[in-house]
């Protein structure tokens, strides 16, 4: 095993005694061969593992700053670290709460059908949390995809930036300040580059409990049902085929709870998201029919359908479909909340139903915008055309700028070409994600999408070539080809020096 200072060391007496001195800073592997006779000496017999390994740690990214100021707070940072600061730029953005904004409109709308006081809003929850409540506090297994540095952006190795508005459940159950709760904020995970993904998203969530030590005679069920009788009937089409639960797809906490109990909390829990449904895509028909772009009548119903689906934290558990200009459309997903996170949040008498929506993809459809980089522009022909007063106003594109394609194709090193494996440079630790964060560092909103356009596998040495085609493209304004060039240039070589990897 070679130690990391040695490498750094050995790594530029080859540069100064090698044939070849530039080899180990272009990065072709077959020149590192051709070592002089002073160089293989100087290494010994395991010159050639040393020397790969030496080319990882001259190709590593940039020190993480030691220390991260979020919202006023100052975190240490470690070798967790990898929020750019093109993410923390934006955190105090919060669009959820900006007047006229798409994202806080739709938000309004949401709330106005779980009023206060049966319930509570927190809308302005700090971003930055423990691990233990993004993740411990749900029940994520250790091995989690999602706790993943290539998923999540974490601040040090105990603190990241949330990637749901579920890490603070258990917080508002403990607090049990009301029966009931909406969260609305910003979430933050590493992800792909198109025109419906973005790092930083909004999303929202409610839920609405009953206590059996409170409800009259403990009957919760009966509780339930006196409630939903009290709610609005709605001019809606539902089709809700399947049985409120089922043992394999989805099955009854039955240690918990009871099938009425069940019963009547899914019955309250679908009239109460099918009335958010009325209220949103009711004012959307309307906008829709003012812009002559309505596929149906005015007058016919909506259409609602309800689908068995499995989520960690509930049981059983729904997505809500919209049928809306033609397509069956995933609005949100919901279900009877998992017993073990209330009693771990000390309410273990407590029994209800939550859900969870992203407000982009919401807004995305009322306000018919078709690019969710939209939303954090500050150009006033965005901006202005939407308003708090009044119905939804479906966006009118002011501008379409062409786009400017660039490809970029390089190789990823094999496991064995490494010195010990675990590089990012290996084929079996490259994500993708990763990729996504070097271009959206250096084109930000520039880039409009980024896809894998090809994949070679060399025969005989095993090592994988990939090709992404970039995108460029402004909303604002038409882009030079010098400008894309520019950025394009920037990002083969944070490629090379963050990743590892070799140009083609």
């Amino acid at each position: 095993m070679v130690e990391t200072t040695n490498v750094g060391a050995r790594a530029e007496a080859f540069t100064t005694r090698c044939e070849r001195p530039a080899c180990l800073s272009n990065g072709h592997e077959n020149n590192f061969k051709k070592a002089c006779a002073s160089c293989t000496r100087f290494m010994g017999s395991n010159w050639y593992p040393m020397l790969m390994s030496a080319k990882i740690v001259a190709v590593a990214a940039e020190p993480t700053p030691s220390k991260l100021e979020i919202d006023g707070i100052v975190y240490q940072t470690d070798s967790w670290s990898n929020v750019p600061q093109s993410i923390l730029s934006l955190v105090p953005r919060r669009l959820h709460l900006q007047p006229s904004h798409p994202v806080s409109l739709t938000r309004k709308l949401i709330e106005s059908r779980f009023p206060p006081p049966t319930f509570t809003y927190y809308n302005n929850i700090s971003p930055v949390v423990t691990v233990a409540q993004n993740f411990d506090s749900l029940g994520f297994p250790a091995d989690h995809p999602g706790r993943n540095r290539s998923d999540t952006y974490y601040i040090n190795q105990e603190t990241v930036l949330r990637t749901h508005t579920s890490a603070h459940e258990a917080e508002i159950f403990r607090q049990n300040a009301s029966e009931a709760y909406t969260i609305s904020a910003d979430v933050y995970r590493r992800d792909a580059i198109d025109r419906s993904h973005y790092p930083i998203f909004h999303q929202m969530e409610g839920a609405r409990m009953w206590d059996r030590r409170k409800v009259p005679g403990g009957n919760v069920a009966k509780a339930v049902w006196d409630d939903l009788s009290k709610m609005p009937t709605y001019n809606l089409e539902v089709d809700d085929p399947n049985p409120t639960v089922h043992p394999e797809r989805n099955p009854l906490q039955a240690e918990y709870h009871s099938i009425e109990e069940v019963e009547a909390i899914a019955a309250h829990l679908k009239h109460s998201l099918e009335g958010v449904v009325v209220e949103l895509f009711s004012k959307a028909k309307q906008a829709a029919a003012a812009a002559n772009t309505l596929e149906s009548s005015p007058d016919e119903p909506l259409k609602v359908r309800w689908v068995e689906a499995y989520f960690p934290f509930t049981s059983p558990s729904w997505e809500l479909e919209v049928f809306w200009q033609g397509d069956w459309l995933e609005i949100l997903g919901c279900g009877v909340t998992k017993q073990d996170i209330l009693t771990n949040a000390n309410v273990p008498s407590q029994i209800g139903w939550a859900f969870g929506m992203g407000l982009e993809r919401v807004a995305m459809l009322l306000f018919s915008i078709p690019d969710i980089r939209l939303f954090w522009s500050k150009d006033d022909r965005f901006l202005s055309q939407f308003s708090d007063v009044g119905n939804i106003n479906r966006f009118k594109t002011f501008s379409k700028h062409p786009g400017c394609y660039k490809d970029v194709s390089f190789w990823l090193r094999s496991s064995s070409n490494s010195a010990g494996g675990g590089l990012k440079s290996n084929a079996q630790d490259f994500h993708e994600n990763d990729v996504m964060e070097v271009v959206r560092e250096i084109g930000g909103d520039l880039v409009e999408d980024v896809r894998l356009f090809d994949e070679f596998q060399h025969p005989a040495s095993g090592r994988k070539s990939l090709c992404y085609r970039i995108n460029y493209r402004s909303l604002e304004r038409t882009l030079t080809n010098a400008e894309a060039n520019e950025m394009h240039e920037r990002v083969k070589k944070d490629l090379v020096q963050k990743l590892g990897v070799e140009m083609r």
